[in-house]
Order: C-alpha cells, then sequence, then structure tokens
C-alpha cells in the first residue's frame, strides 16, 4: 500500500477496494505491508506490518521503549517539528472544511517534548505497574515514562518494589508546578505505607488522606494555586502558562469587565484574569474543585470572583449578572446545545473558547455562527507526542 496523508488521530490513511483504510503508525508517502485488524462496513482499520520504502522526511525512530505496545502516545515516530506542522494544519483544516473560515496563524506554541506531564495514573496486576495498552484493560509494565516529570519516574522506580505482594489496583501521582511537590495515591489493600510517607507530601489511601496536607501547591506566573487528587488541573506546565497569557492579554484587549468563567475547575484562569476585570463568577461540577478554587482566591487576595457549584447546563440559566464575555474551556465533548442556547440569550460581546478538541470547537462554532464571528488566535501543543491539540479561539458577538 501507498500512505496519502495523516487522518486527525496521527493514522496514515490509504485505499483498499474503495474503502479508506488507517494504518497505525504508518507516514505520507511510505509503501508498506499491512495487518487489518477491523474491516468495518465503510472503512478499515489495520497495523504496520512492514515498511518498505519508509520515509526520510517524517519518520524517527520513537526513543520510548514502550511506544509501539503502549499506545499512552501516537506520534513518537515523527519528527518534532513534523508533529508541530500536523497539529497546526490539523486545526487550520478542520475549521476551513467545517466552518468555511480561513485561519492566518502560522505557528503552534510548543516546548519540551518529553518530561513535560505533571500527573500520571498506573495500574496494577500480578505485581506488575504499568499503564493500560489503548483502548484495552491488558497492562503494559513500565519502569518509566518518557512524557512525565522526572520526579515521578523516581517514584516509579521506588513503587515497582513497593507493590510486591501487595493487594494494590491503581495509583495516580500528581507533580507541583514550579514546587515539585508530590501528591500520590493508592487504592487497594495497603497496611504500611511509612516507606511512602518519607517520598511524598500529600498521601491519599483509598480517598481518605494519610497526610496533615491534603493538597499540594502549583505556581502559573505570579499566581498560587492548591491541588487536590481529583481537581482538573492542566498537565503542562510550561504551556499552561503560555496559554493563560494569551487570554490574559485577549480579556485586556477586549477591556471586559464582568466575565462568566465556565467550567473553571479550581479557579485557576478566572484568578489569572481578575485584576483586569471587575467581576468574575466560575461554575464547576466538581464539589472539590471548587473547595480548592475558594481556597485558591484567598490566596491570592482576589475579592471580585465567585464559584458556583453545579453543572453548567443548570447553574448557567441562574446567571443575571451584565455578562459581556464568557470564557469556556469544556470536555472534549464541547458545548452542549443547551449551554449554546443559554449563551445566546445571555449575549455577551465576546466568548473566548479554549478547545482541546477543534472537532466539537468546529461544531460549536457553527452553532453559534449567525451571533458571532469567529477567529482563531492561538494553538498550544500541550500534549506532544500525541494527536491532542489546544486552541484558543475567540468569538465576537455580530
Amino acid at each position: 500500500m501507498k500512505v496519502e496523508k495523516l487522518d486527525y488521530y496521527g493514522r496514515g490513511v490509504t485505499h483498499i477496494d474503495n474503502k479508506v483504510c488507517f494504518v497505525n503508525n504508518a507516514l505520507p508517502n511510505e509503501d508498506i505491508d499491512i495487518n487489518i485488524i477491523n474491516d468495518h462496513k465503510t472503512y478499515i482499520e489495520a497495523n504496520l506490518k512492514e515498511i518498505i520504502d519508509k520515509s526520510n522526511e517524517f519518520r524517527v525512530k520513537p526513543k520510548c521503549k514502550y511506544y509501539d505496545i503502549c499506545g499512552g502516545c501516537q506520534l513518537m515516530h515523527i519528527e518534532e517539528d513534523k508533529q508541530e506542522e500536523f497539529k497546526l494544519n490539523k486545526v487550520k483544516e478542520i475549521i476551513k472544511y467545517k466552518c468555511d473560515i480561513d485561519s492566518n496563524i502560522n505557528k503552534i506554541n510548543y516546548d519540551k517534548f518529553y518530561n513535560y506531564r505533571n500527573k500520571i495514573v498506573l495500574h496494577v496486576k500480578d505485581n506488575r505497574l504499568g499503564l493500560y495498552k489503548d483502548k484495552t484493560n491488558e497492562l503494559v509494565e513500565i519502569d518509566e515514562c518518557l512524557i512525565v516529570n522526572k520526579k515521578i519516574n523516581e517514584l516509579i522506580t521506588f513503587l515497582k518494589e513497593y507493590i510486591i505482594n501487595k493487594d494494590i489496583n491503581d495509583i495516580t501521582i500528581r507533580i507541583g508546578n514550579s514546587t515539585n511537590e508530590v501528591l500520590l495515591s493508592i487504592n487497594g489493600n495497603v497496611d504500611n505505607y511509612n516507606d511512602l510517607l518519607e517520598k511524598v507530601d500529600v498521601l491519599v489511601i483509598n480517598t481518605e488522606t494519610a497526610t496533615d496536607k491534603e493538597y499540594i501547591n502549583s505556581i502559573i506566573g505570579d499566581k498560587k494555586y492548591i491541588v487536590s487528587l481529583n481537581s482538573f488541573f492542566q498537565v503542562n506546565e510550561i504551556i499552561t502558562k503560555k496559554l493563560y497569557d494569551k487570554v490574559y492579554e485577549t480579556i485586556k484587549e477586549l477591556n471586559s469587565k464582568n466575565v462568566l468563567d465556565l467550567y473553571c475547575g479550581t479557579g485557576t484562569i478566572g484568578i489569572y484574569i481578575a485584576d483586569l476585570v471587575n467581576k468574575v463568577i466560575g461554575i464547576e461540577v466538581v464539589e472539590s474543585a471548587i473547595e480548592n478554587a475558594n481556597i485558591n482566591k484567598e490566596i491570592n487576595g482576589v475579592n471580585n470572583i465567585e464559584f458556583i457549584n453545579g453543572k453548567v447546563e443548570d447553574k448557567l440559566d441562574l446567571i443575571n449578572d451584565n455578562i459581556d464575555t464568557i470564557i469556556v474551556d469544556p470536555p472534549r465533548s464541547g458545548l452542549s446545545k443547551k449551554v449554546v442556547e443559554t449563551i445566546k440569550k445571555i449575549n455577551p460581546k465576546s466568548i473566548i473558547y479554549i478547545s482541546c478538541n477543534p472537532l466539537t470547537l468546529a461544531n460549536n462554532i457553527n452553532d453559534l455562527k449567525d451571533n458571532y464571528n469567529s477567529t482563531i488566535i492561538g494553538i498550544y501543543d500541550m500534549f506532544p507526542n500525541t494527536y491532542h491539540v489546544e486552541s484558543i479561539t475567540v468569538l465576537e458577538r455580530r
């Protein structure tokens, strides 16, 4: 087979009997042999069997020894500049194809390709510690993960010995941005954890905190935030600051006064931009995140922000303030129809849309196109070596 291009998930695209075929780890212009793994009604999925003529332009040897079996990363076999080109073009092409909007952005914001993640979730089976193979419960035992903070890998080395002959199910590790504080959570039958206490700042055993501290500290710019086990917090320290700086700059340019921050998590963005505006209202469904958010505003001396706990769909109708700007940072599924319709009723002058999925972003741009003009203002590689990419779009009322 001859590979024609990459799809939006980093898979090679070719055709068999007029059906599109997606091939894992294949690259444009390569001649390949494949193994078909799923033959669906309208498309085929395949694995790469052999490269007959490889791409010298795209292909590099993956640095991770688990890359072919883990599935956590999808682009590590692609040269770094080509990864960024792929992600930049992916966002631009989706928005052009689905929304007929041209973007003049020719640069993607990125930094480290390795050791950038501040969080990992590990699983344990038969005295083995590792990650689940993509779309399965099959464990891939690991000694390290190349995309996580080096301090996490030091803990993995220790934990591989600690778990032996213990009935443990899963382990979560979080590292504080700039502080390097460690939060470790273990679910399972843990009877002795004194050795763990020497390694961490916060220890959680089966949802119960075993240390005096319940959270770690993270720093973004000049703001300090607490982070507990279940609270959402961006995983890439450097790119998060670049993204937040762009939101700050945009709020300043828009001269926003009353801001609604939807899916606000631990209040990070609202607090980051609070000194520019009269008022911020944040809405978040996770109760522990709102608890963190209220502590975060006190830590940073922010008095013009209010946090509401509940589903955005349920709480948005209750907002009566004269909102001129809405910030949204929704899950990968994007904004629901109900949220879109309520935003139209609120009718803000502008919407700042932070997206981790350009496909659902495009759908929401189309949902709002009768009311708002849209401009992509920034693309951010929060997750190097994976097909995921973040972007910021400004929608301004017509």
